[in-house]
């Protein structure tokens, strides 16, 4: 677990979710008596947070009077039924949405879209999860204007992504258009938040969670053990014959793991406390090698984007062909990587098989 892990985990989720996280890599819960490297990763991450909110990123009072990323319902357990216990999912989904949103109309920190978009993808993995047990007519209506939103986010994100991590060392030609594209796409996602759109969005949601749920259905570890099965299916399925896979396939696959990936989050507390750590670990690995590789992908036409929204003056045209080439020409090593996380996520023993 690197230092920038411990920060993004302590960023969605608190400096108590880090703690357990560390607890659970390194073999007991909680930081009490703990051995000093790690007590270090917890500093260091609450230290990159107080560094950047002195940058400003929790200097606006919107964003410093909400409340703790994750806060805002009861865990779950075992014998709610499923409407119960989607109900306070979107009940945190909503908490991140509102706490993220504020970021981003408040600032310019990308943090604010990346995980903007996280707590929507999340609040529609949980409809979809969900979407065979709980009849409700509104789940469709949320769903789809929660993908809008996100849209919306796309390609404010999508920039960032490509000119902080695929290729950080951008040419000064190419970063200086790429800024000039960042203001307009973060002024694009500030108005999706802040519009009126936004506001029946969520007021559909807060309807959702405060009306009553079903008192009928099965339990939710029953429904967990059903559902975190098809979904693991599903990745099976759609990896097989991997190093034949094309695009369009190898995008299926990343939307279907990324899918088993947040019901997985969604429903381990429900089988508390079978170690989980391993299995995990490894949906996370293979996400984030079908998630590089997507990058690289989209790269691509957000490199167009800026090679077309390139002046004359910019002298951007050479810079953006030469990094094209490069994008392809790390396609083969991100293939190696693909493999190696596709052997460990089908050695991995489904966490909810072990659970008593």
């Amino acid at each position: 677990m690197i230092v920038t892990d411990a920060w993004a985990l302590f960023w969605t989720r608190g400096k108590d979710a880090l703690c357990a996280e560390i607890g659970l890599r390194y073999g007991r819960p909680g930081c009490n008596g703990r051995p000093e490297a790690q007590k270090m990763l917890v500093n260091a991450a609450v230290d990159a947070f107080r560094t950047r909110a002195g940058r400003g990123l929790h200097g606006h009072a919107e964003v410093s009077q909400l409340p703790n990323p994750g806060e805002g319902a009861a865990p779950l357990t075992g014998e709610l039924n499923p409407d119960a216990a989607l109900r306070r999912i979107i009940t945190t989904c909503r908490t991140d949405l509102h706490r993220y949103r504020a970021v981003v109309l408040a600032s310019s920190q990308p943090e604010g879209i990346h995980q903007t978009r996280v707590a929507l993808r999340r609040l529609r993995a949980a409809i979809g999860l969900f979407r065979d047990v709980v009849a409700n007519p509104e789940l469709r209506g949320i769903a789809a204007e929660a993908r809008w939103l996100a849209g919306e986010c796309a390609p404010a994100r999508d920039l960032h992504v490509f000119l902080a991590e695929v290729v950080p060392d951008a040419p000064d030609q190419i970063s200086r258009v790429g800024a000039r594209l960042a203001d307009k796409r973060q002024s694009r996602a500030r108005s999706a938040l802040g519009g009126p759109r936004f506001a029946r969005f969520d007021r559909d949601l807060e309807r959702f969670i405060v009306a009553p749920p079903s008192a009928a259905g099965e339990t939710l570890k029953d429904f967990a053990s059903r559902a975190l099965d098809a979904h693991h299916a599903k990745v099976r399925r759609r990896g097989r014959n991997l190093s034949e896979l094309k695009a369009a396939d190898l995008h299926r696959l990343r939307i279907a793991v990324k899918k088993l990936r947040y019901a997985a989050a969604f429903l381990l507390p429900v089988f508390e406390p079978t170690p989980a750590t391993a299995y995990v670990d490894a949906v996370e690995s293979l996400q984030n090698a079908l998630g590089i590789m997507n990058d690289r992908t989209v790269g691509a036409k957000v490199l167009a984007d800026i090679s077309g929204a390139a002046r004359p003056s910019d002298k951007a045209r050479r810079s953006c062909k030469r990094l094209g080439k490069h994008l392809k020409d790390r396609g083969r090593h991100d293939r190696r990587n693909l493999r190696q996380a596709w052997r460990a996520f089908k050695k991995a023993v489904p966490f909810w098989r072990e659970s008593p």
